[in-house]
């Protein structure tokens, strides 16, 4: 990558981030729209409805579980720029499939769709910005791109979550495929050409042989899930467990984006330093905070720190396990980062059907809280393992020396 004064290089970075903004908006907005979805798609905003329409969540994210892998694969080859144009055009494409989509199962197909380049983008992006911020900052550098997740909660979930309620819900469909149009042309503009970093479709699907890779994935899969758990169900948490109007709903929805900046930043600096210290204090984070807004939701102050602390803890993890899944995948970078993304989605998928079911089987909203600290504690057992597994790993050759 040619080199760049300090100026172009931020001007690179934001306009990759912007694109994560567009994507978290495309995401977690309808966290604060379920009712509304329900109303127009399902007739009703009954709790059965609500529950229902969460399955947008599921689409969307199995969408990023299909895509992230395969597109790794098969984009190989392709300069990291021109990947991340294409990526963007279908990130437009089904962002307006979703606005427009007339019936609830097409909306359904729709979202399967948009989350296709979801995976695959931060895979892409952030190896890119890996590369604008130099050797050794590599997490730093996945924190600035996962950045725009946390401007898209603190900002714009909240902006569009209360224009979706006043518009509808397809009118917040539409301005978010503006802004992937807006990253599209900032990128094309801003981010200098880079090559493809070697990679090959077999190099990168050697990585799905690795079983520490998969072990990773799946310690993603399932203790990110708790989080997803609350955060798809936080609309009608704050109007029927905390008792507050759907006017409150944008502002419970910047907490967590708050404190999604916050751990991002903290994430990324903490896997620079000590990877695996930041991987297990990141799952007892995870827990802790999900104790906590099981116990104290009820009332104001407990919703809006508790979303607070979710939010922190969640996205705390995001550079860290993006960190680690490239160091257990070493040769098949993309492929690394994207399943980064995919296990973030699955685990989207999971916590929000979770939620789902906890909340139809009548135990009550605030119950989705006390799921996710049960999934959140089976990760920290994963991370363990896998921490486990790598000492043992390191230990062996000093073995093997000692008996020469």
């Amino acid at each position: 990558m040619e080199d760049l004064t300090r100026r172009r290089r931020w001007a690179a970075l934001l306009a990759l981030a912007l694109g994560s903004v567009g994507i978290g908006l495309t995401e977690f907005v309808p966290a604060g729209l379920l009712p509304e979805m329900a109303h127009t798609l399902l007739g009703n905003a009954e709790p059965d409805a609500v529950a229902r329409t969460g399955w947008v969540f599921t689409a969307y994210a199995l969408g990023v579980v299909v895509g992230a892998p395969v597109l790794a694969t098969v984009t190989a080859r392709l300069p990291r720029k021109r990947l991340v144009l294409g990526l963007l055009v279908l990130l437009v494409v089904g962002t307006l499939a979703s606005a427009v989509a007339p019936t609830f199962a097409l909306v359904l197909v729709a979202r399967f769709i948009a989350g296709l380049p979801h995976g695959a983008y931060f895979g892409a992006a952030a190896l890119l910005a890996a590369k604008l911020m130099g050797p050794g900052s590599e997490g730093r550098g996945f924190a600035v791109v996962l950045s725009g997740l946390t401007v898209a909660n603190v900002a714009g979930v909240p902006v569009i979550t209360r224009l979706g309620q006043a518009a509808g819900w397809r009118t917040a469909y539409l301005v978010i495929a503006g802004v992937f149009l807006l990253a599209l042309l900032a990128v094309a503009v801003r981010v200098p050409g880079a090559p493809a970093a070697g990679g090959s479709p077999a190099g990168e699907l050697r990585a799905l042989r690795r079983p520490l890779v998969w072990l990773v994935v799946v310690t993603a899969s399932i203790g990110i899930a708790g989080f997803f758990a609350v955060n798809s169900y936080l609309a009608p948490i704050t109007t029927s467990v905390t008792g507050l109007s759907p006017g409150a709903v944008p502002w419970v929805l910047v907490a967590v984006g708050l404190g999604m900046t916050v751990g991002n930043f903290l994430g990324g600096w903490q896997a620079d330093r000590n990877l695996r210290r930041a991987l297990l204090t990141g799952f007892t984070a995870v827990i802790a905070a999900n104790v906590y807004f099981g116990l104290a939701a009820g009332s104001a102050f407990g919703l809006f720190t508790g979303a607070f602390l979710i939010g922190g803890t969640i996205v705390f993890l995001g550079p860290v396990l993006q960190s680690r899944l490239i160091e257990v995948a070493p040769g098949a970078q993309l492929m690394g980062a994207a399943l980064n993304q995919s296990a973030f989605n699955t685990a989207n998928s999971l916590g929000a059907a979770l939620g789902s079911v906890v909340i139809a089987a009548g135990l009550g909203y605030r119950a989705t809280a006390w799921a996710g600290v049960v999934v959140s504690v089976v990760g920290l057992a994963l991370a363990l393992a896998g921490v486990a597994v790598d000492r043992r790993t390191a230990a062996a050759p000093e073995r093997c020396a000692i008996r020469r």
